[in-house]
């Protein structure tokens, strides 16, 4: 058994991690691990999680934490919901797609939906019979959110939503699904909307096949094609057209901060699991630990993943202040996950060729760390927006 990840660097608890998220992290990890963890090779070869652990995560509260309590959440802020998402890489079952869902989709209701939208669709969300998806990335159009093509005709009181999208994370299990739509092609970004599609009630979706990916295979990635799927003019997000690509530049920045937490997350658990290894492993007559080499490479990844917690925990507090600026998001984007690789990489080294076998879990962190640096922006993305701070 591995020592604890989080306290692997033993970096002082920020003042935003308050008893009540500090617990929410303990019980979030606990219950991961009895009901998750047992059955996560089989999500892994089926490639997907099985829609009634959904059901037992809104259960068991873990679902949509800073959702309004007239709304079925618990009123809480992004503390809560990083404590969920670095006890899914703690624990080590990081292709269970919540913090997507919580993180990322519904923010979108609650800060453009209507009331009707918000009563009608965040109760279901935070009870696990939704499941939310964003569908932006398209085949011709990935980090470039202005290169969309997929279109929403208005006719009456319904749009017609016509196109595709591609790498849509929970895209098999998703029933609701937010989808970037030019609802004014000649308008550039200005024609931008994001319109929710329920597919439980519309004829025209179609799920394509679910895509095989490198690593984090328990998460259902998917393409979706939409072919005059009608919706009404009710599931617009916000008050007018046009409004989308705005919406998405705001909230882009909390997306990129919940791939910062898996990334300090997973470190630490990387850490933790190759000390333990290191101390346990013999070669020559010692311990694995007992050399300058091994010694050195930890000592420069606790050093590397100490700045990294520190600077994790600052943007989050700025988050929490509302001053969390898009450069300094895309840093935390950029800068974490290229840690992440790197670090994970050294760990897997140290595990010598036990580290290349599958049944070792620093393996499958190392593949499913790669998507890090793409998804959300890629890296070099990230620092085309940040020199524009210059």
């Amino acid at each position: 058994m591995a020592a604890n990840p989080a306290d692997i660097l033993g970096v002082t608890r920020p003042s935003w991690e308050t008893e009540d998220v500090s617990m929410l992290k303990d019980m979030a990890a606990k219950w991961l691990d009895a009901e998750i963890a047992p059955h996560y090779e089989d999500f892994e070869k089926d490639e997907i999680v099985g829609r009634e652990y959904w059901r037992k995560a809104g259960e068991a509260g873990l679902l949509c934490p800073a959702v309004p309590e007239e709304y079925g959440g618990a009123g809480g802020t992004y503390a809560h919901e990083t404590a969920i998402i670095e006890a899914i890489s703690h624990v080590g079952v990081d292709g269970f797609g919540i913090g997507l869902h919580n993180s990322i989709v519904a923010p979108y209701i609650v800060h453009y939906g209507s009331e009707e939208q918000k009563r009608k669709w965040l109760p279901r969300m935070v009870s696990g019979e939704l499941i939310g998806a964003i569908a932006m990335t398209e085949p011709a159009a990935g980090s470039d959110l202005q290169g969309i093509k997929t279109t929403a005709r208005r006719d009456g009181n319904h749009y017609s939503i016509n196109g595709s999208k591609t790498f849509i994370t929970n895209g098999q299990n998703a029933n609701l699904i937010i989808v970037v739509t030019k609802t004014d092609p000649s308008a550039g970004a200005k024609g931008t909307s994001l319109i929710v599609v329920e597919t439980d009630e519309v004829e025209g979706f179609e799920r394509g096949r679910n895509l095989d990916k490198v690593g984090l295979k328990s998460n259902d990635t998917s393409e979706l094609f939409f072919n005059d799927v009608r919706v009404p003019t009710s599931n617009l997000l916000g008050a007018e057209e046009g409004h989308g690509f705005v919406q998405l530049m705001q909230q882009l920045p909390q997306e990129r901060l919940m791939i910062g937490a898996t990334a300090i997350a997973m470190i630490e658990r990387a850490l933790a699991l190759t000390i333990d290894y290191v101390k346990e492993r013999k070669a020559f007559g010692k311990s694995v630990l007992e050399f300058q080499n091994t010694q050195f490479k930890l000592a420069e990844a606790k050093t590397e993943a100490t700045v990294g917690r520190a600077f994790y925990n600052h943007c989050v507090a700025e988050h929490l202040e509302g001053r969390l600026s898009a450069e300094l998001a895309s840093m935390a984007k950029y800068w974490l996950s290229d840690l992440q690789n790197k670090i994970i990489d050294e760990c897997l080294q140290l595990h010598g060729g036990y580290g290349y076998m599958n049944e070792y879990p620093i393996a499958r962190m190392f593949r499913d760390a790669r998507v890090q640096r793409i998804y959300g922006g890629t890296n070099e993305i990230m620092k085309l927006l940040i020199a524009r701070s210059l």
